[in-house]
């Protein structure tokens, strides 16, 4: 599908956590549509010092300051016209131990956003979520609910405003920082085992470059508390454990299983039996509109909604799941993988289209 982006043209985005994988990568592709101005506001004046350098384009502005702060984001979001919002505690054991610097972040520093983008006239904001915040089990993926709650209730607060708040959720971006995928490649380095929690355990797989499509998807298409899914395909990480294995030759045992850890799920969805009742298929995306009823308490206590009955939710487990070579083919259509096999003297013989 080709996305009418025009809009972006001479126009001012602001991107909150603008240092991070995300951030990195929707600013070079915001660069490269003609944007008049990218602001990156995040915490780590390091990081912006290193992104500063690599990007070398003084249409990136640095502005330091963390959403928690409605100064430092007000600050920033003034004459901006476009907000992508990405900055977040997404670490899961870190959130367990301190939830409430997860409430502070990712709740509290998401309504800091919204609200400072409808007091500066912000046209629109796309927040970003993640599949962990369906069905939540742990600190981190109920802080995230929460932030969906908070940025779409906006719209039915206000379905006159002239700022359009919606969500997109995804589940694991590949090569993303802290992610599975490094960490294994760096194990295989070493000459260790992968380790992994349970081979059976399934997640969605999604590149940076797609978490970046659905961003700008939600951005065309969005109507008020609309949130977005892009479909994706799952695996397991046994296979995907077997999958970096074949591709670096790493012989023997390739991985041993240390156990579920404490808050993981066996399996994650990107979207809930509840939620697809009222979804609208648009080919590569689900597009959920938003709960609209009001706070007449008949509409939850004396009416029910009999198409929820033989829903299912769009589960890893459930959803189209790759085999090992096709997670191989999944990996080598990244760049850092094949930067990586070939700093290790693997010859690729197939790249993925």
């Amino acid at each position: 599908m080709t996305l009418n982006t025009d809009s972006l043209i001479g126009s001012r985005v602001l991107v909150t956590g603008g240092t991070g994988s995300f951030g990195k990568t929707v600013t070079k592709r915001l660069l490269a549509r003609g944007v008049g101005e990218v602001r990156i506001l995040s915490r780590d004046e390091a990081k912006q010092d290193q992104m500063r350098h690599e990007l070398s384009d003084p249409r990136a502005r640095f502005y330091l300051g963390d959403v928690r702060e409605p100064e430092s984001v007000g600050r920033a979001m003034r004459g901006v016209d476009h907000v992508f919002h990405a900055a977040a505690l997404k670490q899961v054991p870190s959130c367990e131990f301190f939830p409430l610097e997860a409430v502070r972040t990712n709740v509290l520093g998401s309504q800091n956003v919204v609200t400072e983008a409808v007091a500066a006239n912000v046209k629109s904001v796309v927040c970003l979520s993640t599949d962990k915040a369906v069905y939540p089990v742990n600190a981190m993926g109920i802080s995230k609910a929460m932030m969906e709650k908070v940025a779409l209730s906006y719209g039915l607060n206000n379905p006159d405003a002239s700022t359009t708040v919606s969500c997109v959720r995804y589940g694991n971006v590949m090569y993303s920082r802290g992610s599975v995928i490094p960490l294994f490649i760096e194990q295989i380095r070493r000459g260790q085992q992968l380790t992994i929690t349970n081979p059976e355990m399934t997640r969605f797989m999604m590149s940076l470059d797609e978490s970046v499509d659905l961003v700008e998807h939600a951005f065309v298409h969005a109507n008020q508390g609309d949130l977005f899914v892009k479909k994706a395909a799952s695996c397991t990480i046994g296979a995907l454990a077997a999958a970096l294995a074949n591709l670096f030759g790493l012989e023997g045992e390739p991985f041993r299983v240390i156990g579920t850890r404490h808050a993981e799920k066996l399996s994650e969805a990107l979207a809930s039996r509840e939620e697809l009742s009222r979804a609208e298929d648009m080919g590569g995306y689900y597009r959920i509109p938003a709960d609209i009823r009001d706070l007449n308490y008949a509409a939850y206590m004396e009416e029910g909604d009999p198409s929820q009955t033989d829903r299912v939710a769009y589960d890893s487990h459930t959803a189209e799941r790759l085999d090992v070579a096709g997670v191989e083919e999944l990996l080598l259509s990244l760049p850092q993988v094949r930067d990586q096999l070939e700093e290790a003297g693997r010859v690729v013989s197939r790249i993925a289209a």
